[in-house]
């Protein structure tokens, strides 16, 4: 099993804003990616720092990826299309530069093709020729690249295609899925957050999990898998916007517990979209962590009650059984306790009811009394 933790983008925590000194911290925490954050338009100047975080990829063995324009309309008319193609452009010059290993794009608006066939066969066309062009950039002869070993020696990285979170933009999981299937060279980018918001809050157990990671693999015949991972506020089929992970209805264990218990095939990058970002990171990596001791600590007792089996000539099935049964018992015990001790007291109910005719010598001795009840009964607690 591979994970692989990162943010998307240079961390919160940061002091510098470079996208080296991003990687620097985020090596720091014990994370091995990032995704570099290219979303609207990049500028000349930026390229200095990117072949500066190509070369410590390549020597830290980093694992590097890119994101591409978020308004992109691949779907629209011949002047959009034009313009998303040249923002893309950009951003695989700059994936080749930092040796980006994933290439994540978006596609837009279904524009005048709505949903169907046509989009599906649109969008097919766009990615091919993007695929086309990347491998065009890396295998460049005219260039020479002596300070790029990855470049010569190295693959393309991989056009992701990534769901979309809106029922009016192309991308649903299954439109991916069918394009993915038609072009080679590139994979799907499974948001989750974008995958539960559209589907109404479908991610919610572990099975759930099981179900979209095998539809994938049977659908496409991969082992290795590129997701990114928030929270998210959704209505209506609908992604809002990002939030931490803790406020969401999106919530982390389960797949944390699917990675552990069933994952054991996946080779997967898990990107951290929240606002948080390396931070909520970090909460992912903890939560595996704790899902890894969980099971670590199930199969102890498995194997210590495998153990005592053999010995008294008990089943294990017998042995579970019982431990199960005295598990209850405590736990039922635990709840009737406060009730007992709960229970009012006789004694202060009979004094309110006795007459009020008594003498103050009789009230003082009940007084004394009472006191000293009370104090019997601390002594007892203690």
């Amino acid at each position: 099993m591979g994970v692989k933790l990162g943010p998307a983008g240079v961390p919160l925590s940061c002091k510098g804003r470079t996208i080296v000194e991003g990687m620097d911290d985020i090596i720091a925490l014990g994370l091995e990616t990032m995704e570099a954050q290219t979303v609207r338009l990049i500028q000349p100047q930026h390229f200095e720092q990117y072949w500066q975080a190509g070369v410590l990829a390549n020597k830290a063995d980093f694992e590097m990826n890119i994101h591409g324009p978020y308004y992109s309309e691949l779907l629209g008319n011949r002047v959009e299309r034009g313009r998303s193609l040249a923002k893309i452009e950009a951003t695989l010059q700059a994936a080749r530069t930092i040796n980006a290993r994933h290439i994540t794009l978006h596609t837009g608006h279904y524009g005048d093709f709505g949903r169907g066939t046509a989009a599906n066969e649109q969008v097919a066309n766009i990615f091919s020729s993007i695929v086309e062009r990347v491998h065009d950039i890396w295998h460049d002869d005219e260039d020479e690249f002596p300070v790029f070993p990855w470049i010569k020696d190295g693959t393309p990285s991989k056009i992701g295609i990534e769901t979309s979170g809106r029922q009016e933009l192309w991308g649903s999981l299954e439109e991916v899925i069918e394009v993915v299937n038609h072009v080679e060279g590139t994979i799907p980018v499974l948001n989750i957050a974008h995958i539960h918001a559209r589907g109404h809050g479908r991610m919610k157990t572990s099975e759930d999990y099981g179900e979209l990671f095998d539809m994938v693999r049977e659908s496409i015949g991969t082992k290795e898998f590129y997701c990114h991972f928030s929270g998210v506020e959704h209505r209506t089929g609908n992604a809002m916007h990002y939030t931490q992970i803790k406020k969401s209805d999106l919530n982390f264990e389960p797949l944390a517990e699917f990675i552990v218990e069933d994952g054991g095939w996946l080779d997967i990058t898990l990107i951290s979209d929240s606002p948080l970002l390396e931070h909520d990171a970090m909460y992912m990596l903890q939560n595996i962590d704790k899902s890894k001791h969980k099971q670590l600590e199930r199969k102890a007792r498995e194997d210590r009650r495998r153990a005592l089996a053999a010995q008294t000539g008990t089943s294990v099935e017998d042995l579970q059984r019982r431990e199960e049964e005295m598990a209850k018992l405590r736990t039922q015990g635990g709840k009737e306790k406060p009730v007992e001790e709960a229970k009012p007291e006789p004694e202060p109910v009979k004094e309110e009811k006795k007459p009020k005719k008594k003498a103050a010598a009789s009230k003082k001795k009940e007084e004394e009394d009472v006191f000293s009840f009370d104090e019997e009964d601390d002594d007892d607690l203690f």
